[in-house]
């Protein structure tokens, strides 16, 4: 089969550091099989493995064989009805966020000794995770996620108009696939998690293999919120194994899935979803470069201060961010050399740190060897293994026409996951933007302005915020490349708030959706329009008198 076929489905990382589990390879989680349905008496252990030593810990669980598959969706398929109910839901998102917080420290201590991304980072991953839960219970109490618009018949338009009510329903059970960088914002209750169940759907989320313990102790807590609030604990439910995902994907009772990890993992999915006979909307986060363009003008007024930022937002969590910046266009000359050396000399004082998992660990000094093979390629700090699991940080360097001629040095437009980046140096605008037609979609770009430059005044501009220099040109090239562009700042942040966009054209994501913000909960949401329908038999929502007093739009007015 191809590549890119069920047999390679793999999840959770980037595309250089394939996460299926396999047997030999460091300390082995699960054992890794030809897919297929697998019979409920073969056993296959789940192990929680120490990152930092990659030695195993526990064991947590089994593997799902199908029948287990199947009894998962089918009884959170059984708890839909319970969602239907938006004061419940509020409830229930509520408690999660409660019970999360209550396990605080059994959660962080787990977490941290599967991922090995320290106490603070998890703490705050945490808060980050119960706070995003409150937020999509604010918006379902809102209401104005359903979209409710009226258009009241009307015989005298032409062609004359029907009674018309739509607003959005629940799709059904969700398949979540979590990520491995994220144990918690972007896993089990984490915002697919969070935003399914705000929408009113079930989950059946695939737990990642390199927090199998984290995934345990976070599902106990929403079931237990479920249980709380009277709710079913169905409403959540867990499996592990890679055949579980493939499984899952496929079941005819999963009516959308949401994905975080690898280009090949995610688009085998991708089109495992597209193959069903009813196909489902996948919603996946597959991999991202992340631009940086800095100007020349930018450069020579704070080189420096760029240069230590670059640092600490490409080593933020070991490079592990999926916003890591892996590529920037800086300028030839002396502003650039000054940029570059502040960033070697950051780096070089930088501790090495262990990746998650050991195959991540060779994939990326793989990926870094193969790079610094290429002609014109220099790596002024060196990215290399450290003392047991761990690497340290660094970076290359390549002039910006290698990158704008294509060829084998292509290879440098891709993610490498992991503390790394490349600084290809431009000679002028021309072929900065060379090289940026090169790239395919991204979750962000950024772009480092000079002062006039921030101000609108522009290379060729008169300072009156005409808009038609430097920047104006750049910021369009880096509009279409992704979904949030980001000036005079870092991308590895990513803002819980209605108006963040985290996803971008293709391959960043599978489709135009968020996965991060109030408007990810559209994902799992369908319309549905109701013509000349009698009062007595439409939903509250679309009734005249707004029983719920929700936000709407009625005859063309919104109304509040």
């Amino acid at each position: 089969m191809p590549r890119d076929s069920v047999q390679h489905i793999e999840h959770g990382s980037r595309e250089n550091s394939p996460r299926c589990p396999v047997a030999g390879r460091g300390a082995s989680r699960s054992v890794r099989r030809p897919v297929g349905r697998r019979s409920s008496a073969v056993a296959v252990p789940v192990w929680s493995v120490d990152p930092r030593t990659g030695k195993q810990r526990d064991q947590v669980a089994v593997e799902a064989a199908t029948a287990d598959v199947d009894a998962a969706v089918r009884a959170a398929h059984a708890a839909r009805a319970a969602l239907a109910d938006r004061t419940a839901r509020i409830a229930l998102l509520r408690a999660a966020a409660e019970e999360l917080e209550a396990a605080r420290e059994e959660i962080v201590a787990t977490a941290d000794a599967e991922t090995a991304l320290g106490p603070v980072r998890l703490n705050g991953e945490l808060g980050r995770t119960t706070y995003q839960l409150c937020a999509f219970a604010d918006e379902v109490s809102d209401g104005g996620y359903l979209d409710v618009i009226i258009d009241h018949a009307d015989a005298s338009l032409t062609p004359p108009r029907p009674d018309l009510r739509r607003y959005r329903i629940p799709l059904g059970v969700v398949a979540v696939y979590a990520a491995s960088n994220f144990p918690l914002a972007f896993s089990v209750p984490g915002g697919d998690t969070a935003s399914a169940l705000a929408a009113g759907c079930p989950v059946v989320v695939k737990a990642h293999p390199d927090h199998p313990a984290t995934s345990e102790l976070c599902a106990a807590a929403l079931r237990r919120a479920a249980a709380r609030t009277g709710l079913p604990e169905d409403v959540v439910r867990l499996v592990h194994g890679f055949d579980a995902g493939v499984e899952l994907v496929r079941h005819p009772l999963v009516a959308a899935a949401g994905f975080t990890g690898s280009i090949r993992g995610g688009r085998a999915l991708f089109d495992a979803a597209a193959a069903r006979p009813v196909p489902i909307p996948f919603h996946g986060e597959l991999g991202s470069l992340n631009p940086v363009v800095v100007t020349e003008a930018a450069a020579a007024e704070r080189a420096e201060g760029i240069g230590g930022g670059l640092a600490g937002s490409m080593t933020m969590g070991c490079g592990q961010f999926c916003t890591k910046p892996g590529l920037v266009l800086a300028p030839a000359g002396e502003s650039g050399d000054r940029l570059l050396a502040v960033l070697a000399e950051t780096l070089g004082e930088a501790a090495p740190g262990p990746l998650l998992d050991a195959r991540m660990r060779e994939a990326f000094l793989a990926g870094v060897r193969a790079r610094t093979e290429l002609a014109d390629v220099a790596a002024p700090v060196l990215a290399a293994e450290g003392e047991g699991q761990a690497v340290g940080a660094g970076f290359l360097t390549v002039p910006a026409a290698r990158l704008a001629a294509g060829g084998a040095h292509e290879l440098l437009l891709e993610e490498c996951f992991g503390p790394v980046t490349v600084v290809a140096r431009y000679r002028d605008t021309d072929e900065a933007v060379a090289v940026l037609a090169k790239l395919p979609g991204n979750l962000t770009a950024t772009l480092h302005l000079g002062e006039r430059e921030a101000e609108g005044a522009g290379e060729t501009g008169d300072g009156g915020g005409s808009g038609d220099g430097t920047a104006a040109r750049l910021l369009a090239e880096l509009t279409g490349l992704a979904g949030r562009v980001l000036v005079n700042g870092w991308p590895t942040g990513v803002a819980v708030a209605p108006a963040q966009h985290h996803g971008g054209p293709y391959p960043a994501t599978t489709s135009t959706s968020t996965s991060v913000g109030a408007t990810a909960i559209e994902r799992w949401l369908r319309p549905v329009a109701y013509q000349d329908t009698p009062q007595a038999l439409l939903p509250p929502e679309l009734h005249d008198d707004n029983p719920l007093g929700l936000p709407r739009r009625v005859d063309g007015r919104r109304e509040s």
